[in-house]
């Protein structure tokens, strides 16, 4: 299929994906696969798979939550990209190097309930004693004496236990997105890239000729998409377009249901660094795992081919919600916000600068976290991933396929259902994350 940004007027599909990331690949990947017959078109204003938000992900997973639809979501796409990996041999450099949540003594007695439910649900953890911690993490700063003045400065509190979560690790975006696209290019599915979604076509279901139709007594679809290029008419419009979303629904009054957020992420490479690397005992590959600290989120995700880490940040009180077109990372927010705590938990990242930053958007759902899907008039919605769109992609794009095709369960890879308007807007029931850290 061609790649070409040029549209005949009027061109007609059964649907439109809007979105070329892994949520907007994944669906009209199972969509097609479900029912070969339809003629579907994706849709992106880049140049290739996955490179808007998809690319500029920490490209980490988790299967660690005690929302069963969390776990559901989350556990059923990481089997499938193991089966992905390892049954169908397309690499995505999945490696299941685990999730270590460094934990000061509040933190675990809040968290020691949730952990034994967790467990009983079959989330595969592990605890660690301080002690280990220190003898496996080289060079580790898990206490602070009453005199350190910079530890207490940043409020860095001690770390009493390590929790890790087994199945969970990192993984390539980028490759996860061109896996739908291969597959989905197999059977017949059409993608364009450089093209830009102007506006959705809003039309009355009947038109009478009026001036301004369609006029608020009027049924309405939505009936296709506009681009500079013409209009493409479509049964069905799936809006996957990450915080692009709100851009097209809300001139037409649908709310979208999230506020961006800006993620930052920041390249770091230094000898002195390195021997982290060679962290044993906590998995397979002798690396250490994707790493997040009791203070404001900090995490460092290893990055072996670069010999080296990224590193990021939650952002929470204090960072705005907004779209930036081109979000721009800021060196003075690695500097002053996350280098503080980074180098006073590991000492080896003293004065390692940044060599590489870029940052994305996430389409955060300030509700639950957890993300949104419903239909309403000709347009089917997926938003609100809130950051875990890597780890939710396969399953989400499943549950975009069975509300399509009008049914009441989504079955998941790995035989496990789900209702499908859980995680919509009337009927939503998506239960309590508790394990927010």
């Amino acid at each position: 299929m061609s790649d070409s940004s040029s549209i005949r007027k009027d061109e007609r599909f059964d649907v439109v994906v809007i979105g070329a990331g892994v949520i907007g690949l994944s669906s009209a990947y199972h969509m097609k696969s479900e029912n070969t017959d339809l003629r579907i078109i994706v849709l992106d204003e880049t140049g290739a798979a996955g490179q808007g938000d998809t690319a500029k992900s920490a490209g980490a997973f988790r299967n660690v939550f005690t929302s069963d639809v969390n776990r559901l979501l989350a556990g059923s796409s990481i089997d499938f990209y193991g089966h992905i990996q390892k049954d169908l041999g397309f690499n995505l450099d999945l490696k299941y190097s685990g999730y270590l949540w460094l934990l000061a003594d509040k933190q675990f007695r809040r968290l020691e309930n949730v952990v034994e439910s967790m467990r009983r649900e079959g989330i595969q953890l592990r605890i660690w004693e301080k002690k280990d911690l220190k003898d496996m993490i080289n060079g580790v700063n898990l206490e602070f004496g009453e005199n350190d003045e910079e530890a207490g400065i940043i409020k860095a509190e001690n770390v009493v236990k390590g929790l890790q979560g087994i199945k969970c690790g990192v993984v390539s975006p980028d490759l996860i997105a061109k896996f739908y696209e291969q597959e989905f290019r197999k059977i017949g599915g059409t993608i364009r890239y450089n093209t830009k979604v102007g506006s959705l076509l809003l039309e009355p279901r009947a038109r009478l000729g009026i001036p301004s139709e369609p006029l608020i007594w009027q049924d309405k679809k939505i009936s296709g998409v506009k681009t500079a290029a013409g209009t493409i008419v479509a049964d069905t419009v799936v809006v996957a377009a990450g915080c692009r979303a709100d851009r097209l629904l809300d001139p037409i009054g649908i709310d979208a249901r999230f506020r961006p957020r800006k993620r930052q992420i920041f390249s770091l490479r230094s000898p002195k660094i390195e021997a982290l690397l060679n962290t044993k005992g906590f998995n397979e590959y002798d690396m250490l795992p994707f790493t997040i600290t009791p203070r404001a989120g900090v995490f460092i995700r290893p990055e072996p081919t670069e010999r080296g880490f990224w590193v990021g940040a939650a952002d929470e009180l204090g960072r705005s919600f907004r779209f930036e077109e081109e979000p721009q990372a800021e060196r003075d927010y690695y500097t002053y916000s996350i280098y503080p705590v980074l180098s006073k938990y590991f000492p080896q990242f003293m004065d390692v600068s940044p060599t590489n930053m870029w940052a994305g958007l996430y389409d955060v759902n300030t509700l639950d976290a957890i993300p949104y899907l419903f239909e309403e008039d000709g347009a089917i919605v997926v938003s609100g991933l809130s950051g875990s769109g890597i780890m939710k992609a396969d399953a989400v794009g499943r549950m975009v396929t069975a509300l399509y095709e009008k049914k009441e369960y989504a079955n998941l890879y790995g035989g496990k259902e789900i209702r499908v308007a859980r995680l919509g807007i009337n009927e939503r029931d998506v239960g309590i994350e508790r394990f927010v850290l």
